[in-house]
């Protein structure tokens, strides 16, 4: 649904529109765990790229990451966006991992 709703959206720059993945509500031992005890998730699915940043020769470098890859955020930092209970971040690439 998030991933639909930003279909034209497109960031500027080198800033990228990702969601977080969800954290765990239930231990694998079956035990619901309240909002305080949750572990915040620092990984996220891009939804849409910038064209990238204009180096001092004139050329645009490209953003490293495509939507769909899968992202490690920081801890703070970024806009967030809330829509339909899903959390979107707006923000510049720190971290991507090809074999998240």
């Amino acid at each position: 649904m998030a991933g639909q709703t930003f279909r034209n959206f497109l960031p500027l720059f080198d800033q990228v529109l990702v969601e977080r993945s969800a954290s765990e509500t239930v231990t694998k031992g079956g035990i619901m765990l309240p909002e305080k005890s949750q572990v915040q998730v620092l990984q996220a699915t891009v939804l849409a790229v910038g064209l990238g940043s204009k180096r001092k020769g004139g050329e645009i470098q490209p953003v490293c990451v495509k939507v769909e890859d899968k992202v490690l955020l920081p801890k703070y930092g970024g806009t967030k966006i809330v829509l339909d209970t899903r959390i979107i971040s707006y923000l510049e690439m720190v971290t991507f991992s090809e074999s998240m």
